[in-house]
C-alpha cells in the first residue's frame, strides 16, 4: 500500500533536490492546490530493470496496480523521504510528506483511506473485486481452470506430485480398478469398464496427461433440448461448467436409455463421487493441495457424466499440444503453495475452511451439555479457535460497510463493533463468575486485559518489524501518528510505580502496612496505586523467622483488604476514583477522535483526488454489500458469544486441574487468539513496507483496551454486579507500565529494523515467562 521513497542522487544533485523539497512543503501547506504533479511525479514508483514505466506501473507497481494518475488517489503522512535528508532537520520537520497511494475505484480508496484514520479498523484484503489484468500471473494461475495445456512442461517428478501419489494416487487408482472390474462382469458396462480403467492410470499419476473430450455430432431433438440449458459456474471449478445435470443434452438423446448407463448411475459412479468427495475435501482443508481439489472436483461434475466413447485420456510429450478436441483436464503439480492467498467471493481459504468448526462448535457444545462425545477441554479449543474465523467475518464486514459508507456510519460502526469480539468474552466470563460466586473469572478477565495490552504493544509491532526487517533494511513510519496513540497509551497506563511492606506496632505476628514508593501511575491503573496506598495489607499466614516479635517475618497469600469495616474504604473512596476514571478514560478517546480526525488531520494527511484518465477507470464491484455484511456482522457477532459463552463454560477443568498459572492462560491464550486476524494484517502491512499501519494496529487495539474496553466492563457491572474491580496486581501493573515505556523509547526515531523488533519480542517473552512461573491468584 505504501510505494518505496525515491532513491538519494548524487552530490551534484543538491540544488535539485531541496527545490523538489521546497515545492513539496509548498504544495502540502496549500492543501486545495494541484496535487497532479506531485502525485505523478514526486512519488513515482520504482521500475524494475528491464520494464518500461508505464508498464510497471500498471502492473504490480509497489503503492498500487496503475499510474497514479489512473485511479482515484489516497495520500498519507509518512518520514520525510530520502530526498530531504540532507536538509537541515527543521525544515524536514516543518513540511508533512504525503504519501502517493493508488487504488482500484473509490470504496477501495475508502478503505485505504479509514486504515489511516485513528480508531478504525484496519483492513488489508480487498473489500471489491480487482481487475483481472492487474493481477501477477501467479495469482491468476490460482483461480485459472486445470485445461491449460503447456508446450513445454518440464519434469513432473516434484515432491509435491509425490506427496499426491502418496495421500490420493494409490487408492485413487484402485478403487478405480475394482470399479472396471465390476463394470466388465455386468457385460452391458463394459465400455465404462474401460473408461475407468483408463482413469485409474490417470489418477495414479495424472501429471502431463491430458482428458480431452471428443466432439460427437448431435441430433436435432438433442440440440433443441439443450438450447435451454445455460452453463453454471463455481468458486471450486473456477469457470464456467458444462449442462452436466441435463443428461439428455449429451451425445446422444439416447444414452441415458441404455442399460449401461443404468449399472453406471446405481453402481459405478455413486461409489466414485464418494471416493472424489473425500478426497477433495481432504485436498481442500490442506490449502496448498487445492489444484487435486479441483482436479477432484472436475471429474466428479463433468468427467464420469460424459458418455465413455467421448472421454479420451493421453499422456503428453514435452513439445506436443492437443489441437484437437476439448481439453477437460490437465494437470502439472499437485502443490502450490501461492493458494494461501486464494480467497472466495473475498473470503480467505483460511477463513472458509474454518467456518465448518464454528457449526462443530455450536453442536457439540449445546447438544452434548453432559460431555457425553467430549470432554471439556475438547470444546474449550474448539470454541476458542472458533473465535479466529468469526473474528475475521467482523472485521472484514466492519471495513466493507466502513468504505461503503460515509465517516460518520463508518465511525459508529467501528466504535460499537471494534471491540466486540474481546468484550463478549469478558462479560460472559465475568457473568458466569458472579453466578459461581468464583472470583477466579475476574481474575482471568484481567489477565487477558494485561495480555492483550502487553501483546499489541510488544509482540504485534516487534514481529511485524522482524518480518518486514527481513525484506527491507530499514523501515520508516509516521513517528507523529504513532505519537497520538503513544501518549494515549501513557495516559492510560502511566509510568513506574511501587509499594513497600514494613511491620507496625505490636501483634504478634504484626499488622502490616503498606507503605508507598514514589509511583506515577495514571488512568487504569490509579485505583490499584489507591488501594496500595490506603489498602491494609492482610496475608493468609506468616512465619517469624529471626524468633524475635519485631523481627522478619515470612508472609504467604497476601492481598490488599479494601472491605474492611464492612468496605467503607472501597465504596466510600475505591469505587468513586473508579468511576471517575472511566469517566475520564472515555472522553480522552474521545479528544484523540477529534485531534486526528478534525482539527490535525495533516498528522495523516487523508486526500483523495480525482484525476483518471479514460479507458483506465475501474468500477466497483464490492464483495459484501452494505445490506449482506451487516447481516454477516450481526450473524458473526451472534456466533462469537455463543462461543464465548461455550469457552467459558468449559474453562474451569482447564483452571482447576492444570498446573499452569491462571495467569499465564489469560495473557497468552485468551489475549492472543483473538487478535490473529490483527496480527495477519499487520504482517502483510510490514512486507508492504507500510510499518505505520502495523504499529498502529497494536497501537490501536491497546489503547481500545484501555479507554474503552475497561470502562465498558466497569460500566457493565453496575447494572449487573460481578466480582470486577479495577484493582490489578502488581505483576499486570509492572508488566504493561515496562510495556509502555519500551514502545515510546523505541518509536522515538521514526525508524526501526528488525533488531529493535527482535528485542521487542524477546522483552514480551521474557515477561511470558514470568507469568509462567507466578503463582496463580489467591483464592483461585
Amino acid at each position: 500500500d505504501v510505494p518505496k521513497a525515491t532513491e538519494p542522487r548524487g552530490d551534484s544533485d543538491g540544488p535539485r533536490r531541496g527545490s523538489l523539497c521546497d515545492r513539496h512543503c509548498a504544495a502540502i501547506n496549500n492543501v486545495q492546490g494541484d496535487l497532479s504533479d506531485l502525485g505523478c511525479h514526486l512519488h513515482r514508483p520504482r521500475v524494475p530493470p528491464g520494464r518500461s514505466a508505464m508498464g510497471w506501473a500498471g502492473h504490480g507497481a509497489p503503492g498500487g496496480s496503475h499510474t497514479p494518475c489512473h485511479l482515484p488517489i489516497f495520500s498519507a503522512a509518512t518520514s520525510p523521504p530520502s530526498y530531504c535528508q540532507q536538509h537541515s532537520e527543521e525544515v524536514c520537520e516543518s513540511c508533512v510528506v504525503k504519501t502517493t497511494l493508488t487504488a482500484e475505484n473509490v470504496v477501495e480508496a475508502n478503505k485505504l483511506s479509514n486504515n489511516y484514520k485513528f480508531g478504525f479498523k484496519k483492513w488489508k484484503s480487498h473489500v471489491t473485486e480487482r481487475p483481472w489484468e492487474d493481477r501477477s500471473e501467479i495469482v491468476k494461475e490460482l483461480y485459472s481452470d486445470l485445461n491449460v495445456v503447456r508446450g513445454s512442461g518440464g519434469s513432473t517428478v516434484t515432491c509435491g506430485n509425490v506427496l499426491y501419489l502418496l495421500l490420493f494416487g494409490w487408492w485413487l487408482s484402485f478403487i478405480y480398478v475394482l470399479m472396471a472390474a465390476m463394470m466388465f462382469i455386468t457385460i452391458v458396462g463394459a465400455p465404462y469398464g474401460r473408461l475407468c480403467w483408463d482413469l485409474a492410470g490417470y489418477f495414479l499419476w495424472p501429471f502431463g496427461k491430458v482428458i480431452q473430450k471428443v466432439e460427437v455430432p448431435k441430433s436435432p431433438r438433442a440440440l433443441g433440448a439443450c438450447e435451454a440449458g445455460a452453463g453454471e459456474s463455481s468458486a471450486l471449478l473456477g469457470g464456467p461448467m458444462p449442462r452436466r445435470w441435463r443428461p439428455w443434452c449429451w451425445a446422444d438423446g439416447r444414452h441415458w436409455q441404455r442399460a449401461g448407463a443404468v449399472v453406471w448411475l446405481c453402481l459405478g459412479y455413486p461409489m466414485l463421487v464418494l471416493a472424489h468427495g473425500l478426497a477433495c475435501v481432504t485436498a481442500w482443508l490442506l490449502v496448498v493441495l487445492i489444484p487435486v481439489a479441483k482436479l477432484n472436483a472436475r471429474t466428479a461434475t463433468r468427467v464420469l457424466l460424459l458418455p465413455p466413447e467421448q472421454v479420451v485420456v493421453r499422456r503428453l510429450r514435452m513439445t506436443e499440444v492437443p489441437l484437437e478436441g476439448e481439453v477437460i483436464l490437465c494437470c502439472y503439480r499437485a502443490v502450490n503453495p501461492y493458494y494461501y492467498k486464494y480467497a472466495v467471493d473475498g473470503i480467505n481459504v483460511f477463513a472458509v475452511n474454518l467456518l465448518p468448526l464454528v457449526l462443530v462448535t455450536l453442536v457439540l457444545g449445546y447438544v452434548d451439555s453432559h460431555n457425553r462425545l467430549t470432554s471439556s477441554p475438547v470444546k474449550f479449543t474448539l470454541a476458542l479457535l472458533s473465535i479466529m474465523p468469526l473474528s475475521y467475518y467482523i472485521g472484514m464486514a466492519i471495513a466493507s460497510i466502513s468504505a461503503q459508507s460515509n465517516f460518520a456510519v463508518g465511525a459508529v460502526v467501528n466504535a460499537t463493533f471494534g471491540s466486540i469480539t474481546e468484550l463478549t468474552f469478558y462479560i460472559t466470563a465475568l457473568i458466569k463468575g458472579s453466578r459461581e460466586g468464583n472470583r477466579c473469572y475476574a481474575e482471568i478477565v484481567k489477565s487477558a486485559l494485561t495480555g492483550t495490552l502487553v501483546g499489541c504493544v510488544l509482540f504485534v509491532p516487534g514481529l511485524c518489524m522482524v518480518i518486514g526487517g527481513i525484506r527491507h533494511q530499514e523501515q520508516r513510519f509516521n513517528s507523529r501518528s504513532a505519537g497520538v496513540s503513544s501518549a494515549l497509551l501513557f495516559l492510560s497506563v502511566g509510568g513506574e510505580s511501587g509499594t513497600g511492606v514494613s511491620p507496625g506496632l505490636g501483634g504478634d505476628p504484626p499488622v502490616w502496612a503498606a507503605t508507598p514508593c514514589p509511583s506515577f501511575p495514571t488512568g487504569v491503573f490509579a485505583p490499584t496505586l489507591f488501594s496500595k496506598v490506603y489498602g491494609k495489607l492482610v496475608c493468609g499466614e506468616c512465619h517469624n523467622v529471626t524468633q524475635n516479635p519485631l523481627g522478619h517475618y515470612l508472609c504467604h497469600n497476601c492481598h490488599f483488604d479494601l472491605m474492611e469495616n464492612n468496605g467503607t474504604l472501597y465504596y466510600s473512596h475505591v469505587q468513586p476514583l473508579v468511576y471517575t476514571v472511566s469517566l475520564l478514560l472515555p472522553a480522552a478517546y474521545l479528544i484523540g477522535l477529534f485531534f486526528t480526525l478534525k482539527t490535525h488531520t495533516h498528522i495523516y494527511d487523508i486526500h483523495i483526488s480525482g484525476c483518471h484518465m479514460p479507458g483506465h477507470h475501474h468500477s466497483a464491484v464490492v464483495h459484501w454489500s452494505r445490506w449482506r455484511a451487516l447481516v454477516i456482522l450481526l450473524l458473526s457477532t451472534l456466533c462469537m458469544s455463543a462461543c464465548a459463552d461455550l469457552a467459558t463454560e468449559h474453562i474451569s477443568p482447564i483452571l482447576t486441574n492444570s498446573t499452569i498459572s491462571q495467569y499465564f492462560i489469560g495473557v497468552t491464550v485468551l489475549a492472543m487468539v483473538p487478535e490473529l486476524p490483527e496480527i495477519v494484517n499487520g504482517i502483510q502491512f510490514a512486507l508492504q513496507n507500510n510499518l505505520s499501519l502495523s504499529i498502529e494496529i497494536g497501537n490501536c487495539i491497546a489503547v481500545q483496551v484501555c479507554m474503552l474496553q475497561i470502562p465498558i466492563l466497569v460500566l457493565f457491572t453496575i447494572f449487573y454486579p460481578t466480582n470486577f474491580t479495577l484493582v490489578f496486581s502488581d505483576l499486570h501493573v509492572y508488566a504493561s507500565m515496562f510495556s509502555v515505556v519500551l514502545m515510546n523509547y523505541i518509536f522515538m526515531d521514526g525508524k526501526c529494523d528488525y533488531f529493535q523488533g527482535t528485542v521487542l519480542v524477546m522483552v514480551y517473552f521474557i515477561l511470558l515467562a514470568v507469568y509462567f512461573f507466578a503463582p496463580s491468584p489467591s483464592g483461585c
